[in-house]
């Protein structure tokens, strides 16, 4: 799956997510770091990649605004880190990355949600 990692994700689930095999391009990597909420969405949309974030304010830009790209959202401490990226891998072998593209998902520890854009 090809994913963009928004700025507050933590370095360890880029290197979780490429060991699992995935395309991973964080917004760092890209220069964009002064980029707003919404051009990242709007990026991540046309780079045809799921954006993965560990700030809420993604869903009212998504569901408010209609901006229609796949997010996922890490309710993620450095505490539950293991937790976390185990719900994120069974969420990523449960779903494919079309249906993923058309969902707004709450990743936490022990259970994943998700709802259709």
């Amino acid at each position: 799956m090809k994913f963009l990692l928004d700025q507050d994700v933590y370095a360890a689930t880029a290197r979780f997510l490429r060991g699992l095999g995935h395309d991973v391009v964080t917004v760092g990597e890209l220069g964009r770091h002064q980029s707003t909420d919404s051009d990242l969405l709007l990026l991540a949309q046309q780079m045809s990649r799921i954006f993965i974030t560990r700030d809420r304010d993604f869903g009212g830009l998504v569901f408010v605004r209609g901006i229609t790209c796949g997010v996922i959202y890490l309710r993620i401490l450095p505490s539950l880190l293991t937790a976390v990226h185990q719900e994120l891998k069974t969420l990523l072998s449960q779903h494919s990355e079309d249906e993923l593209k058309k969902t707004f998902v709450v990743v936490e520890h022990g259970r994943h949600r998700l709802r259709k854009l």
